[in-house]
C-alpha cells in the first residue's frame, strides 16, 4: 500500500509539471482525475430480513415492488444467493469482510474475538481507494468491522455516529409514536429515547400499526441521508460508497396505513396484487413435531410476544402480521425508488453500481411460523436465500438470471474485482470468491456446494439438495440441545416447501453422505480462529 500511495503522489507532481509546462506553451491543460474519480459510485441497497419470494419479478401473488422489479429487469438476479449464517450480525460481517461466520467467531449477534478487531472492512478499502464513504440506517457490525466510514447515521443511539434516527425522531416530535412502534416486541421504548423507560403493551405477532407520519419512518430516514448524500456528489469529483440499509421488513412488524391499505387482510384469498385477499402460505398447517425443538416451542406459545399458539385460534393476527410484512417490504420498495429517482435526477445513475441485498429472510407464515426464529432456523430457504440483485449501468446484461451458488461474503471480492481496488495487506485473507464471470459471462464459481453455519445448525446446500446437520451448541442451556432431534434432508427439487425430512430415507443415503463429506471439507479448509476463540469464552462463561 505505501508503494500505491507513493506512486499515486508522484503521479500527480509529475502532472503538475506537465500541466505548467503546457500552460506556458499556449495550451489548455485538464487535470487527470483521481484514483477514485474515474471508478463508479457503489451504493448497497440494504434490508433486513427479507425473504427472496417476497418480490414482484418473484412471482409472488400480492407483494407490489414495482422499483424493486424495474431495478431487477435492468440488472442481473442471483436466484440462489445464500447469507452465511441466518441471523444479522454475522450475516451482515460476512458481506462487510468476505469472510466465513467459522472464521471469525460469531455464533449469535454477540461476542467478541480478536479475527473481529483484525478484519478489513468493506468501507476501510472503499476509503483507502479515495472513496467517499456513507452509512445511514441500521449497521449492526462489530469492531474493525464497523469501520472505514466518513459519515455514519444510524438508528439506534450511538455516541460515535454522526446522528441517528432516534435523536432525529425526538427533534421532528414523534419519539412517543415511535416508541409505539418499537414496544410492539420489546414492550418499551428504545435506548437513547426520552420514551425508554416508558411501559407499553407488546402486540401479537409483533405487529401494530404505525401512529408515524409518512417520511417519519426508520426507512424514510435512511432513504434522507441516502438523497441527501447523493445530491451532495452530484457537482463531485470523488466517487462514493454507500450502504443504505433499511432496518425492516425485521419485526417489529409497524407499517403505516398507507401501505397496508394495499392489503386485503379480512379473510384468506388466492392473491392478485389487485387489492384481492392475500394468500396463505402453502405450508402454512405444516405439522408442529416436523420442526426442529425452538421452532415447536414457539408455535406452541413458548414465546409471549409472539403467541403462536393464540393466532392458530385467531388467524386475524396471521393475515395482520403477514400483510403487514408485505406493507413493510412495499414501503422499502418506494423508498429504494426514491434514491433511484435521485441518482437519475442528478446523472449520476450511469456511473453508479446499485445492489440490493439483504442479510437473512423471514418465514413470513411459511411453516406456520413468525419472524426468523434464531434457533433452529438455519436450514430453511425462508432463511437462508437472500434477494441478491447488481446493476452496473452498460454492462450487465438486463434481467439475466443467475442460477450458481453464492454467498453474501462474494460481494466483497467481486467489488474489488470489478473496481481494481488496492487492498492491503489482510491477516485474514478474504474467502468469499469474486462473480465477475457469472456477472458479466457465462463462467462458472466452480462450486459443489456452499455451507451457512450457526451455532446449532450447519445447511450444506447444494444445486438440488440440502442437508441441515444438527451441532453441539456449546452452551449452558442442555434443553436446546438439537442432537436428540437429528439431522434434516431437503430434495428441494422435489419438495421445494421444504416439508418432508428425508433424513431416514434409504433412497438419499448416497447424497446424504455426500453432503456430509462436504462438510468435513469445509471444516478442513476453513480456518476457525474465531470459533475456536468464542467456544473458550462460552465454556468459561458456564463455569
Amino acid at each position: 500500500m505505501k508503494r500505491y500511495w507513493k506512486a499515486i503522489d508522484l503521479y500527480v507532481r509529475v502532472s503538475l509539471i506537465l500541466g505548467f509546462m503546457l500552460a506556458g506553451a499556449g495550451c489548455v491543460s485538464k487535470s487527470e482525475p483521481d484514483s477514485a474519480s474515474s471508478k463508479p459510485n457503489v451504493i448497497i441497497l440494504f434490508s433486513d430480513q427479507h425473504n427472496k419470494k417476497v418480490l414482484g419479478f418473484e412471482g409472488h401473488p400480492d407483494v407490489l415492488t414495482p422499483h424493486l422489479d424495474q431495478l431487477a429487469a435492468e440488472a442481473v438476479i442471483f436466484d440462489r444467493a445464500y447469507c452465511t449464517q441466518g441471523i444479522c450480525v454475522p450475516s451482515r460481517s460476512s458481506l462487510m469482510t468476505g469472510l466465513s461466520v467459522r472464521t471469525m467467531g460469531f455464533v449469535n449477534n454477540g461476542g467478541h474475538t480478536s479475527v473481529m478487531d483484525e478484519a478489513v472492512s468493506m468501507a476501510s478499502i472503499f476509503r483507502q481507494n479515495g472513496y467517499k464513504t456513507y452509512a445511514f440506517g441500521k449497521r449492526h457490525l462489530r469492531d474493525a468491522i464497523d469501520e472505514g466510514w466518513d459519515v455514519k447515521k444510524g438508528h439506534a443511539f450511538n455516541p460515535e455516529d454522526d446522528d441517528n434516527y432516534v435523536s432525529w425522531i425526538e427533534r421532528e416530535g414523534y419519539s412517543r409514536e415511535f416508541a409505539e412502534d418499537w414496544a410492539a416486541e420489546f414492550g418499551k421504548g428504545p435506548r437513547g429515547s426520552s420514551e425508554f423507560e416508558s411501559k407499553i403493551p407488546t402486540a401479537d405477532l409483533g405487529t401494530r400499526i404505525s401512529k408515524l407520519p409518512e417520511g417519519y419512518t426508520m426507512e424514510a430516514y435512511t432513504a434522507l441521508e441516502t438523497i441527501k448524500a447523493i445530491k451532495a456528489h452530484a457537482k463531485s469529483d470523488s466517487s462514493f460508497f454507500c450502504w443504505a440499509s433499511f432496518y425492516r421488513p425485521h419485526q417489529p412488524y409497524n407499517p403505516l396505513p398507507k401501505y397496508m391499505d394495499m392489503y386485503d387482510v379480512s379473510h384468506w384469498g388466492e392473491g392478485t396484487r389487485a387489492g384481492a385477499p392475500i394468500k396463505k402460505p402453502d405450508s402454512f398447517y405444516e405439522p408442529t413435531e416436523n420442526l426442529p425443538p425452538q421452532l415447536q416451542s414457539q408455535r406452541r406459545g413458548g414465546n409471549k410476544v409472539w403467541n403462536m399458539d393464540k393466532a392458530f385460534q385467531d388467524e386475524q393476527l396471521w393475515r395482520n402480521y403477514i400483510g403487514g410484512y408485505y406493507a413493510l417490504v412495499t414501503e422499502i420498495d418506494h423508498h429504494v425508488g426514491e434514491i433511484l429517482k435521485a441518482l437519475e435526477e442528478t446523472g449520476q445513475d450511469k456511473e453508479t453500481i446499485v445492489i440490493y441485498t439483504s442479510d437473512h429472510g423471514d418465514f413470513v407464515g411459511n411453516h406456520g411460523m413468525v419472524e426468523k426464529c434464531a434457533f433452529g432456523q438455519n436450514v430453511y430457504e425462508d432463511i437462508l436465500n437472500v434477494p441478491l440483485i447488481i446493476k452496473y449501468p452498460g454492462k450487465t446484461k438486463n434481467g439475466k438470471r443467475i442460477g450458481e451458488l453464492v454467498t453474501l461474503a462474494d460481494v466483497l471480492p467481486t467489488l474489488i474485482d470489478l473496481l481494481d481496488l488496492e487492498v492491503p495487506e489482510l491477516k485474514h485473507p478474504i474467502q468469499g470468491k469474486s462473480m465477475v464471470d457469472i456477472l458479466f459471462n457465462d463462467g462458472s464459481m466452480g462450486r459443489e456446494y456452499i455451507v451457512s453455519e450457526s451455532w446449532s445448525q450447519a445447511a450444506v446446500i447444494t444445486k438440488d439438495f440440502k442437508l441441515g446437520i444438527m451441532l453441539d451448541p456449546t452452551s449452558s442451556r442442555p434443553e436446546m440441545d438439537y442432537r436428540d432431534f437429528g439431522d434434516m434432508f431437503f430434495d428441494m427439487k422435489n419438495d421445494p416447501l421444504e416439508i418432508k425430512n428425508g433424513i431416514n430415507n434409504p433412497a438419499y443415503q448416497d447424497q446424504i453422505d455426500l453432503l456430509r463429506g462436504y462438510y468435513e471439507e469445509f471444516i478442513k479448509n476453513t480456518p476457525a480462529r474465531g470459533k475456536e476463540e468464542m467456544i473458550e469464552n462460552l465454556l468459561k462463561s458456564d463455569e
